[in-house]
């Protein structure tokens, strides 16, 4: 008998391959389609998220949507956070308003935390990769990944695809989330250990192809079938407390309904409020009353040792049921709603993974790697941070400009976050699952203002590396300054301040002149150089040192590795365009100038400028070169004389491939 003919499976290589298409997976599509990375991306879902899901965009995060040129299409939709209020009952066990604070750090960044449905902030992103990548990235769907192998005899070669992944094609009706037989779209399907694929599904489809990866980024959520595969645990415990979530139009005669409100009640269970966008309101509700399968035993996806809590029957879990919950919390208050748009119900839970990454090849990000509850509004946003620390760095080593030994950065730096996160989610959660009577209000309030600044993402601190120069071992909640810039922690984001363009007088942020293009960018503050005679010399000096073709400025420049930018803070009118060394003020091949890369701290009359240097730390008869990573970060400081910038050539030069020391 004939064996039958198996047909020859489709096979294609890539640089990168991502797998899922949450806020994780897109950031990591953008930042690979800016950088002109061959990549392709996969989802087993088959349609967008359009409704529910992740809900909030964080200062840091609305930051880095500027650096892509799309933060107007939020600030357009977006519900803006400026108050929140805590209630808690009074002696009849009716709740009342007992305080009201700013939401958020007032100042600490020119946003302030938004809301809208992840559905519309992925349109965004994917509008941009579109842009970014002319077309050549985009979400496919539906994919499944069926097998994953290392190549490990290849794992240390630049130019090998060491990566193997057999994808199958599902059939969209196959692939679309369980709706438990609601009416009202739900997340159910995806709340609950042990989702990450339903067999009976798995099994109806076809169309099996390879992809050979140099690269691949598991971006699959909490139940990471990449994380599986590679034997990574998910340590931590899940909690007995259940939370319900509804996405409603109310009708209400609650007199802040349109304010982030922290509910107590006596006997009933507590409630966050976030007012959403188009009059929408999102209610965390906690429910006492649930049904649960057996003991929780039997739920394979908690490591051996592990508290394990039993398991919630979803088919038990009712919008009708939430509602009523939530109308008991906000007594003496009514609710009723107009329009359902949205449901779930979670159990709390905090975990993170044992490791980031294999080889140095495959690594996992966002829920993959770090689980929470929804409460401090980081999911989404953790998450989307993770593949923009993360890809810049695949990108450098895929077109051959660093060594790959920057990818060991990202786990040091990102697992620190995740711990920071777990840290504060498990205080926050606690609090808000506990009765009035546990827990004072000051208590809460107290937690709450502690971790303030933590979520709006502006403090994230990354530890010594190679890509981060300061002395090792330096605590992650004490900034680490240079005596030449004070107020500058080398290891965070650089804060926005406003600036002047010489060239044309306009006041700016100096945030919008940093786009994500994935270059270092060197900001030579030479201070007032005008009045003080040696900073001139300096000044020239540098320019001089810069220009010589040895130094490989060019080359850095020609590859997107390097741009320099000079600040000054010299009175304009004591300044000339002439006075700038043409380093600074670079020619194209057709002889035109670059306008944009001098700027001026100094007065303006069109807006408040003149102050850059000193929320920086920096002396404006010294001085400070500082060195910014292409995701923003502080990565060193240097004084602004030859021996600085030959010191920060030397420590380009212990990742840059072919770049020399110093001359």
């Amino acid at each position: 008998m004939t064996a039958p003919v198996l047909p020859l499976l489709k096979e294609s290589k890539v640089d990168v391959l991502i797998i899922g298409a949450g806020p994780a997976g897109y950031m990591a599509a953008l930042w690979l389609a800016r950088l002109g990375i061959k990549t392709k991306f996969i989802d087993k879902r088959s349609t967008k998220i359009f409704t529910g899901q992740a809900d909030g965009l964080q200062p840091r995060v609305l930051e880095v949507f500027e650096t892509f040129g799309f933060v107007d299409r939020a600030l357009k939709e977006v519900a803006v956070g400026y108050e929140a209020c805590f209630y808690e009952p009074d002696e009849n066990g009716r709740i009342r308003r007992v305080d009201k604070l700013p939401e958020g750090v007032p100042g600490i960044s020119r946003f302030n935390g938004s809301v809208i449905h992840q559905g519309r902030i992925e349109t965004w992103l994917s509008d941009a990769i579109d842009e970014f990548s002319g077309g050549a990235i985009r979400v496919q769907r539906p994919l499944l990944p069926e097998s994953l192998e290392i190549d490990a005899a290849d794992a240390d070669s630049p130019t090998a695809y060491p990566v193997r992944v057999v994808l199958k094609k599902l059939e969209d009706d196959n692939a679309a989330p369980e709706q438990y037989g609601h009416k009202v779209q739900n997340g159910l399907y995806r709340q609950f250990d042990g989702d990450q694929t339903n067999p009976a599904k798995s099994d109806t489809g076809e169309h099996q192809e390879v992809v050979r990866a140099k690269y691949v980024l598991g971006c699959d959520g909490a139940h990471s079938w990449v994380r599986q595969q590679l034997g990574i645990e998910h340590r931590g415990e899940t909690t007995d407390y259940v939370w319900g979530v509804l996405d409603i139009t109310p009708v209400t005669d609650f007199p802040d309904i349109r304010k982030r409100c922290s509910i107590h009640s006596q006997n009933d269970g507590s409630i966050m409020l976030i007012p959403r966008e188009n009059g929408i309101v999102r209610l965390y509700i906690q429910l006492r009353q649930v049904d649960h399968h057996g003991d929780g035993n039997g739920d394979d996806s908690v490591p051996a040792g592990e508290k394990k809590s039993a398991r919630v029957d979803r088919s038990k879990l009712t919008a009708e049921h939430i509602l009523a919950t939530a109308q008991k919390i906000f007594q003496p208050y009514s609710l009723e709603v107009a329009e359902m748009h949205w449901f779930t119900a979670y159990q709390i839970g905090q975990r993170v993974a044992t490791a980031f990454q294999k080889d140095q090849r495959v690594f996992i990000a966002g829920d993959a790697c770090h689980t929470h509850s929804p409460k401090a509004g980081q999911g989404m946003n953790v998450s989307m941070m993770d593949t923009f620390n993360l890809a810049w760095k695949i990108g450098y080593v895929v077109k051959g400009l660093a060594r790959p030994s920057i990818l060991a950065t990202y786990e040091l730096e990102r697992r620190a976050v995740a711990e920071d996160l777990i840290a504060y989610d498990l205080k926050l959660s606690r609090l808000f699952s506990s009765k009035p009577g546990d827990i004072s209000t000051n208590d809460f309030r107290r937690v709450i203002d502690k971790g303030s600044a933590f979520t709006t993402g502006c403090t994230v601190n990354y530890d010594a590396s190679l890509l981060v120069d300061k002395p090792a071992g330096q605590p992650r909640d004490v900034p680490y300054h240079s005596a030449l810039a004070t107020k500058l922690a080398i290891g965070m984001r650089l804060p926005d301040v406003r600036l002047v363009m010489q060239s044309d007088a306009r006041p700016l942020f100096i945030n919008q002149q940093l786009p994500s293009t994935g270059e270092f960018r060197l900001l030579i503050f030479i201070g007032d150089y005008a009045q003080v005679p040696p900073l001139k010399k300096q000044m020239d000096d540098i320019g001089e040192y810069l220009a010589r073709p040895e130094n490989s400025l060019q080359r850095l420049r020609a590859d997107s590795i390097l741009q320099l930018m000079l600040i000054h803070a010299s009175p304009q009118s004591k300044v000339e365009w002439d006075d700038f060394p043409l380093v600074f003020r670079p020619r194209d091949k057709r002889g035109l100038m670059n306008y944009w890369l001098v700027f001026g701290d100094t007065p303006s009359p069109h807006a408040q400028t003149g102050d850059a240097y000193e929320q920086y730390g920096i002396q404006r008869d010294v001085g400070a070169v500082v060195v910014l990573r292409p995701d923003g970060y502080v990565a060193k400081v240097a004084e602004p004389t030859v021996k600085g910038v030959k010191d920060i050539w030397e420590w380009l030069a212990g990742f840059i491939v072919d770049l020399k020391p110093s001359i």
